[in-house]
């Protein structure tokens, strides 16, 4: 797999002129997919793990979204042709007896996710196609969307939203609807938070985009719609407030060159991480100002665009800059991409609206460099303007709850994400934990999994940042069938010991120290493995060194990951993988394997950088005191004995 060659980048930011080319470019390349009346958009591809009859009715749910927010933009003036294609798409839909009619809810869940779409797009361009269209359409749409009333089995993630959001617009139309299934499903939205404005997309400890593409920006969209003001009431206050303290963390994990946090599922969105953004312009956020926000999503999109998304056809495909099919989870489907419609919404506010002439404000990383801490994931997040790059140091996360022994999620549960790195997603990478992980490793080879830690707690200060966590290492025999959804493998655990992982982070350098208690059986003959950033691209420059200290360094195309030995003797080598990132063809870990001592801590530095050359940190452990000199001549101590380092956000 080679990534689509970067596309000239934009010398200026995105004037109102370039989103809507933008978009119209998308519709126009999904449009000429669509099915003969215009019910279906069949977007090239492979079938999804659904179906066709599904990709059709994605396809067009999704598509919807993006031609919606431009009517709306344009308040229905010379978007005659969006206007006609779409209502000419919804009377078929709706037909019960038109060969591309839509999959109905009670055929298939998923048509539950596409139903909102369609539901809140008839609500934005209500007086353009819902207001034009017969009598019997009308009541035939009611009657698609009615089945969402009273139906319990929409999974307790973000999905309550998409029942919220049917019921209200079938309430607006003098549908059916419950107000106990409404005041239930905000009800346990509620219970999704997690603390400064932070939500969990369920009850595990998951954390990703659908924190802002979903969770924040849903209730935005919802608070707009016909009558939902007087169900809303007071949470509008409470969700924009909410909004507004993510925002101000959300704005950090964008890197210089506008690519998102690659973590987490459902990357083949790609641009709907700028969805948040602009559901802070929406909703008048007070903290981070309408210039910056429009800019955080302006670098977003144009990161993509300018690397050509979408491609020659004009279409969206399942990967990241090219396509590639493995980033997708099993239920996605060609038009699953096109979800990215939502870091379009900016594109519904007019030509008049305000946000349009407010002046960017660049990005916390392209200001200068930055440490911060995050409570409710356990991220130390670390920015460095020299080379745009955004890192997460990751104690948090596992897309699992606290104790679970299954296998690492590479989405979720490795110790380091970036703007610059993705974790490795071939089949071997869900079934061993390489790179971004600290393991036990048996003298088979297999490693040790820390899915259902404890985390101890982040904190930041004087340019600093100190995380820490604590996993029962476990080896994982994996069950023959999995469901690709996103989470870990599910299969046979067998607790091995205590590992014990902080993480003390500056610039682009991180000293990671690890301590193994308790074992369960003998460790001899075990090794303790360490490994580092994974750089991907079409070549890779390998080194290794053996003296003073082991390191290992991996170079691909102007990123340099390294990962060194302090004060222990260790072996370094650098492991490279074919087809295993949406980077490149070749992705390259620097990895670290020592002899396993029980009971004493041992450390390693990692960075990932831009540079060439990286100078390196000095460690003198004392005890349980680490004492490090960073290369910048700053001196620091943090203390060992005492994981906990801060108290966990409140729930």
């Amino acid at each position: 797999m080679t990534p689509a060659p970067a596309r000239a980048a934009h010398s200026s930011e995105w004037t109102r002129a370039d989103w809507t080319a933008y978009a119209d470019r998308l519709l126009e390349g999904a449009m000429a997919h669509g099915s003969a009346d215009r019910g279906r958009i069949l977007i090239p591809g492979a079938e999804g793990g659904y179906g066709r009859d599904v990709d059709g009715l994605e396809g067009f749910a999704r598509t919807f979204l993006i031609a919606g927010f431009r009517i709306a933009g344009e308040r229905g003036r010379g978007v005659d042709h969006l206007i006609d294609f779409f209502s000419q798409g919804i009377r078929a839909g709706v037909d019960p007896d038109a060969p591309d009619r839509w999959v109905r809810m009670e055929e298939h869940a998923q048509a539950k996710v596409e139903a909102a779409s369609i539901a809140l797009i008839l609500d934005l361009t209500r007086p353009w196609i819902w207001d034009r269209l017969d009598a019997l359409t009308q009541q035939r749409v009611i009657d698609y969307l009615a089945p969402a009333v009273g139906d319990d089995t929409y999974p307790p993630i973000n999905w309550l939203w998409f029942r919220v959001v049917v019921q209200t617009f079938l309430r607006s139309v003098g549908g059916p609807w419950s107000a106990d299934d409404i005041a239930a499903d905000l009800a346990l939205h509620d219970t999704f938070a997690r603390g400064e404005g932070w939500m969990a997309d369920g009850a595990a400890r998951s954390y990703d985009h659908y924190v802002g593409w979903a969770l924040h920006l849903y209730p935005v969209l919802w608070a707009r719609m016909a009558g939902a003001a007087d169900l809303a009431g007071d949470r509008i206050a409470a969700d924009r407030a909410s909004l507004d303290r993510f925002l101000q963390d959300a704005v950090h994990l964008v890197g210089a060159d506008g690519s998102p946090l690659i973590q987490g599922r459902s990357l083949i969105y790609r641009f709907a991480a700028a969805a948040p953004f602009w559901a802070g312009v929406v909703a008048d956020v007070p903290s981070v100002s309408a210039g910056a926000l429009r800019h955080a999503a302006a670098r977003i999109v144009s990161h993509f665009a300018d690397r050509g998304i979408p491609d020659d056809r004009g279409v969206l495909t399942m990967g990241w800059h090219g396509e590639w099919r493995q980033l997708a989870q099993s239920y996605s489907g060609p038009g699953s991409p096109y979800w990215a419609a939502k870091g379009l919404l900016g594109i519904m506010l007019p030509a008049d609206h305000p946000v349009w002439d407010a002046p960017a404000e660049p990005l916390p990383v392209e200001r200068g460099d930055f440490v911060r801490a995050i409570a409710a994931p356990g991220w130390i997040v670390s920015g460095t303007a020299t080379d745009g790059i955004v890192r997460v140091a990751n104690h948090g996360t596992d897309h699992e709850v606290e104790g679970a022994l299954v296998a690492d999620s590479p989405l979720y549960a490795r110790l380091g994400y970036s703007t610059a790195t993705s974790p490795l997603l071939d089949a071997r990478g869900w079934r061993e934990p390489l790179e971004q992980s600290v393991s036990l490793v048996d003298p088979t080879g297999a490693a040790t999994h820390r899915a259902g830690m404890s985390c101890h707690g982040v904190r930041a200060g004087d340019g600093v940042g100190v995380g820490a966590s604590t996993a029962v290492a476990h080896t994982f025999s994996a069950d023959a069938d999995q469901v690709a959804h996103g989470s870990g493998l599910r299969g046979t655990a067998e607790a091995v010991a205590r590992l014990s992982v902080v993480s003390i982070v500056r610039g682009a350098h991180e000293v990671r120290l690890a301590r193994v208690d308790d074992p369960e059986s003998s460790l001899a003959g075990w090794r303790l493995r360490w490994g580092g950033w994974p750089a991907a691209g079409a070549r890779v420059d390998a080194r290794v060194e053996t003296a003073p200290d082991a390191i290992a360094i991996a170079s691909v195309e102007g990123t340099t990951s390294a990962i060194r030995a302090l004060g222990h003797v260790a072996s370094a080598r650098v492991e490279q993988r074919r087809d295993a990132s949406p980077l490149g063809e070749t992705a390259a870990v620097p990895v670290l394997e020592s002899a396993v001592v029980v009971g004493e801590w041992r450390a390693v530095e990692l960075a990932l950088s831009g540079a060439e050359e990286l100078p390196h940190v000095q460690l003198r452990l004392d005890g349980d005191s680490a004492h490090i000199t960073w290369p910048d001549g700053v001196e620091t101590t943090t203390a060992l004995s005492d994981l906990r380092l801060a108290q966990p956000a409140q729930r």
